[in-house]
């Protein structure tokens, strides 16, 4: 190929990379299809802000580096081009993922899905308002809450706020998301809490610090090391757990137990390096905190429910050291997790810092007899998940519990937005009529 239709063709590449690298840089709520009626739904302005700051990093980094390309451009052979035009792609591909992700995330607020989006947005925003109102100063500074997605996907996930994503060659995420499977987006999913109990988790910095003070723990009670090194890598969901019954009592731990509800072979087989408790272990860390929260009789109730069901005395694939520690083990977890002083929350435990009543309880089973009977009760955003469970173990239409219910929360949600920068809107001291 002559030299010139060689530099051509070159050059043909570096302008067509140029041009592409420019157009990926701003989101807005007109952008991403959203009209004038689905703006009570739309992420906040601080979420959109978030999303352009994060583009505009990106954009300035394809900036510098183009123009560093042109100014040697022609000093370069073809292949040294292909390499510096390769470089220049990858931040071209990491500005594509960012606003691939941050554009379906936003643009699902422009469908049917949107109301229930923005209920559940309101729940996250409770459930950081309930650590705020019982310790204000565990967070430094204002925070943009979580944002809520619809996604394919077996159970709700969540992306904490700035851990680096595969998806996005290694940036971070500007905000926290959470995913809701696309037929998970009634009310009354438990573990929905559970999801915003990981990003609590992460954002009062306790990963590290319970996972070492769990682990000296069970090195002092001389637990077998395997046993040790077990619940260590459990840690963070044995957290989230716990954090949820905290958020929503003792319906969130039913909740729980009907998702970890699956055959005898999953529920008592361990699978070596995973994160998530073994299902027959998992129930019983439930049943022992709601215990120690002060409901032994449900606690009770569940217990049975849960031995009923699954028996390791039949047959199991549980490590024989991890069952026979058992009856131990899980009465120092709970404790150790859940009611312990950390550094992080100024010398108080998690139970302190989403503090849970008795009265708490009663309002929310008072709630679920209103929910089932057509009436919103004026409870916080995070306890409505646990009343509406009850409305339905009462025998509550799903379809109606479900309307209502949302209804509520996306009216607290278009009438303040949750802008992340303050506290969750407060419930309504009136009922609401479906």
């Amino acid at each position: 190929m002559p030299a010139d239709t060689l530099t051509r063709f070159v050059d043909t590449k570096l302008i067509a990379l140029q041009a592409r690298a420019g157009r990926l840089t701003v989101l807005t709520p007109r952008r991403v299809g959203l009209r004038p009626q689905d703006m009570p739904y739309a992420p906040s302005p601080a979420h959109f802000g978030a999303a352009n700051r994060r583009l505009a990093t990106i954009a300035r980094s394809i900036r510098r580096r183009s123009g560093a390309l042109e100014r040697v451009w022609r000093d370069k052979t073809p292949n040294q081009k292909l390499t510096a035009m390769a470089l220049l792609d990858r931040d071209v591909d990491r500005t594509r993922r960012t606003f691939g992700m941050l554009f379906e995330i936003f643009c699902q607020r422009g469908s049917s899905f949107a109301p229930a989006l923005a209920a559940h947005d309101v729940i996250a925003a409770d459930c950081y308002a309930a650590v705020r109102a019982a310790l204000p100063d565990v967070f430094e500074g204002p925070l943009l809450k979580p944002l809520t997605y619809m996604e394919h996907g077996y159970s709700p996930a969540t992306q904490r706020r700035g851990v680096a994503l595969a998806r996005l060659l290694g940036d971070s995420n500007p905000f926290p998301v959470i995913r809701i499977p696309w037929d998970r987006d009634n009310p009354w999913q438990s573990v929905f809490l559970h999801e915003v109990a990981h990003n609590l988790q992460a954002d009062m910095r306790l990963w590290h610090e319970n996972a070492d003070a769990l682990a000296n723990r069970l090195v002092r009670m001389r637990f077998d090391p395997l046993v040790v090194t077990i619940y260590r890598r459990w840690h963070k969901e044995i957290f989230a757990d716990l954090a949820a019954l905290l958020l929503g009592g003792t319906a969130s731990a039913w909740g729980m137990m009907e998702f970890l509800a699956h055959p005898e072979a999953r529920a008592l087989t361990y699978r070596p390096g995973s994160v998530h408790p073994t299902g027959w272990f998992r129930a019983l860390i439930l049943t022992e905190m709601m215990r120690r929260m002060g409901f032994p009789e449900s606690a009770q109730k569940a217990e049975r429910v849960w031995r009923q069901l699954y028996n390791p005395g039949h047959g199991h694939r549980l490590p024989p050291a991890l069952l026979a520690a058992t009856p131990h083990v899980i009465p120092a977890v709970v404790d150790e997790i859940a009611y312990q002083p950390r550094r992080n929350l100024g010398q108080h435990a998690l139970a302190d810092a989403i503090p849970f009543t008795r009265a708490d309880e009663a309002a929310i089973r008072r709630g679920g007899i209103a929910i089932a009977a057509g009436r919103v009760p004026p409870l916080p955003p995070r306890f409505l998940v646990s009343a509406s469970r009850f409305a339905l173990e009462s025998g509550g239409d799903p379809t109606r519990i479900a309307r209502l219910v949302i209804h509520h929360l996306a009216r607290l949600h278009r009438h303040d937005p949750v802008s992340g920068r303050g506290h969750a809107p407060r419930a309504s001291a009136h009922p609401v009529a479906a």
